[in-house]
């Protein structure tokens, strides 16, 4: 995510590299590069100009001040405090209060609407103790309901749909009347879209919102689309003069000028961050933890949010206990994993972290590397996940003929599992760095 924009401010930013103080043409230099990285980050050049206009009106204030600080930190830290304005200042809340609080959700077609009205549900179901009903009101795409229908399955949350009522805004009416005889206290409306802005379209949805006068307005757009988003924002935002914005498929190829132009824009917040398939990857959306991350810096608040999300302190305890007695089997190695799964995908996590971004750049991390080790554990017995040190060549065998995996392979997984196991009960008895790395192998494996 913005890996692009990323090296080109950063690249613009060591242009003040060994310069002992700011002045008026290192300034210039800098502005000129960053400018440059914006517009081809798909940021309207407007915009663009207006920003590196603000930095360098504040960098040519600081001229005579600071001298201790570097010129590259000092215009770092100014830029990231103009970017952060730039996007909205500090994170906007989401008005559900009402009985029932109704958020209409809005946008084109493959924006990722449905999706995201099933992680609103999942995020407000989960963090926020509410009691929310999905509602199908795209009574066009073909199998939309449907879509929707699973997405309430597998979180648990009911839906409301009339497969035989072709009228939006009379399905939009009766749901809110049964969520308010249900005692649901958030209805989530997810509405058709177009594969463009049309009239008939946008004729529907204000009649819906005209109709069940919703606490809050969403409008959901693929960050992908750069320029063309912050466009279509502005349309919708015309008729329907919605509430905030939802920025969707960051994991994917996002230059970010989505991200950075549409509260400028359309002067509407953005609300919620999505990034991927999973239910649990909806955040929402801090201005200055995203100009952290932009510029290089990581996101690792965020980052600990998602932990502690997971983190279970009598789960922890137990698992301490067992380190300690260097008892951690396969079963606890399992769990440790599903919780990772839950936080997100590992490539966004690793962004999350100071200068992990960088690092990871060019290296394939996927997912699915969770299949091969958990193919191999659910090919155990019982008696096997529980006490790794039976594993005998006859289970060797057994256990790779069940996973579709070599012995070879095997045996690398158990070996890497008993290093990781000494390791950490080596770190849990206070032993010291010098003999964690004694532990770790001489080359990294990839």
């Amino acid at each position: 995510m913005f890996e692009n924009l990323s090296e080109k401010l950063e690249s613009a930013l060591k242009t003040l590299k060994g310069d002992s103080k700011l002045t008026e043409l290192n300034i210039a230099n800098s502005i000129k590069e960053i400018r440059r990285a914006l517009v081809a980050a798909d940021v309207n050049y407007k915009i663009a100009k207006e920003f590196t206009d603000k930095i360098k009106d504040k960098a040519l204030g600081t001229e005579n001040v600071l001298n201790a600080v570097k010129p590259g930190e000092l215009m770092v830290k100014i830029v990231q405090d103009e970017m952060t304005e730039l996007m909205g200042g500090q994170a906007s809340g989401i008005n559900i209060k009402g009985n029932p609080g109704v958020v209409l959700v809005s946008g084109l077609q493959g924006s990722g609407k449905t999706t995201f009205s099933g992680k609103l549900a999942k995020f407000l179901k989960d963090k926020k103790a509410k009691k929310p009903l999905l509602v199908a009101c795209d009574v066009y795409r073909p199998a939309a309901i449907d879509q929707l229908t699973v997405l309430a399955e597998q979180i648990g949350v009911p839906i409301y749909k009339e497969t035989e009522n072709k009228n939006p805004v009379e399905i939009s009416k009766n749901a809110v009347n049964f969520a308010k005889t249900n005692h649901h206290d958030v209805v989530i409306i997810d509405t058709a879209g177009r594969l463009s802005v049309d009239e008939q379209m946008m004729k529907e949805i204000e009649d819906i919102k005209n109709s069940i006068q919703p606490t809050e307005t969403l409008f959901v757009v693929d960050s992908m689309t750069g320029q063309d988003a912050v466009n279509t924002a502005a349309v919708f935002n015309e008729r329907l003069n919605f509430d905030g914005v939802v920025l969707t498929k960051l994991d994917g190829d996002t230059r970010g000028g989505a991200a950075l132009s549409i509260k400028y824009a359309v002067g509407k917040p953005i609300k919620f961050v999505s990034s991927g398939e999973k239910l649990e990857t909806l955040d929402v959306f801090y201005p200055d933890r995203m100009a952290q991350r932009i510029l290089g810096m990581g996101d690792i608040v965020s980052f600990v949010e998602r932990a502690q999300e997971q983190f279970d302190e009598k789960e922890a305890e137990r698992l301490e206990k067992k380190i300690k007695k260097n008892k951690f089997d396969f079963n606890d190695f399992l769990g440790q994993l599903n919780q990772i799964k839950r936080m997100g995908d590992i490539k966004s996590l690793m962004n999350m972290i100071p200068g992990m971004s960088k690092l990871t750049k060019d290296i394939n991390i996927d997912d699915k590397a969770f299949v091969k080790v958990e193919a191999i554990i659910h090919s155990m017995t019982k008696a096997e996940r529980g006490n790794p040190d039976i594993l005998n060549m006859s289970r060797k065998k057994r256990i790779a003929s069940g996973s579709g995996h070599n012995i070879h392979e095997i045996n690398m997984f158990i070996k890497q599992f008993d290093q990781m196991r000494s390791m950490m009960q080596m770190m849990s008895k206070g032993k010291g760095m010098d003999k964690f790395m004694q532990g770790m192998p001489n080359k990294p494996r990839r």
